[in-house]
């Protein structure tokens, strides 16, 4: 079942547009429609309870009152990093929350690639409310993941540093839409999708 955004909801995406469509004179900036997927663990009930989670998804129909602006990118926190040179592995930092499936507070840090090749790192918080879920945050200069079991010689950690939008802020308006609204009265909801739109902005 889809569930729709609440009046605060709505009036929050007209935040995010107005906030981030100023002329460039004043501000820059832009917003990025989402389409993701987040695993929960442990599943989210009716209960309070805390919690960790994952996350990635697509940023598409990007736009931005900046020149040469990408227009699409991918958006992950908490997941597993390849290096395609080494096979090595590193760990994003896992965001962690409290809460239930009525109500939550979460952190974390996302990492988001560009289509034009940089990235953004951006350190965030939201808040759910049933279906709605709004998202704030910072894009800071960089994150360190730390590699899982290095081999002798291996690097032990990598940075992934951040190349565009730096100083700028995060202002989000997502829907929390899990796929068995039921599963919050049982074994709880492991998944989720998370759609939206996300903004990055300036004064």
């Amino acid at each position: 079942m889809r569930k729709s955004f609440s009046a605060a909801s709505v009036a929050a995406l007209v935040l995010v547009l107005v906030a981030f469509a100023a002329p460039a004179s004043a501000q820059s900036g832009g917003g990025c429609q989402l389409q993701g997927t987040a695993a929960f663990n442990p599943g989210l009930t009716n209960a309070d309870a805390n919690f960790s989670y994952g996350f990635g998804g697509d940023l598409t129909g990007c736009q931005s009152n900046q020149a040469g602006a990408p227009t699409a990118g991918t958006v992950e926190a908490g997941k597993v990093v390849t290096d395609p040179a080494t096979g090595e592995q590193f760990q994003e930092p896992v965001p962690t929350g409290t809460g239930s499936c009525a109500s939550s507070t979460t952190t974390g840090t996302a990492i988001v690639r560009w289509n034009d090749g940089t990235a953004t790192v951006v350190q965030y918080a939201t808040t759910g409310a049933a279906a709605a879920v709004h998202l704030t945050g910072n894009v800071i200069d960089s994150v360190t993941l730390p590699a899982i079991n290095p081999g002798v010689g291996q690097p032990t950690s990598m940075t992934i540093t951040t190349t565009r939008y730096n100083g700028q802020s995060a202002l989000g308006v997502l829907a929390f839409q899990p796929p068995d609204p039921t599963a919050c009265n049982a074994a709880g909801v492991t998944t989720a999708g998370i759609s939206g739109v996300i903004g990055l902005g300036s004064q």
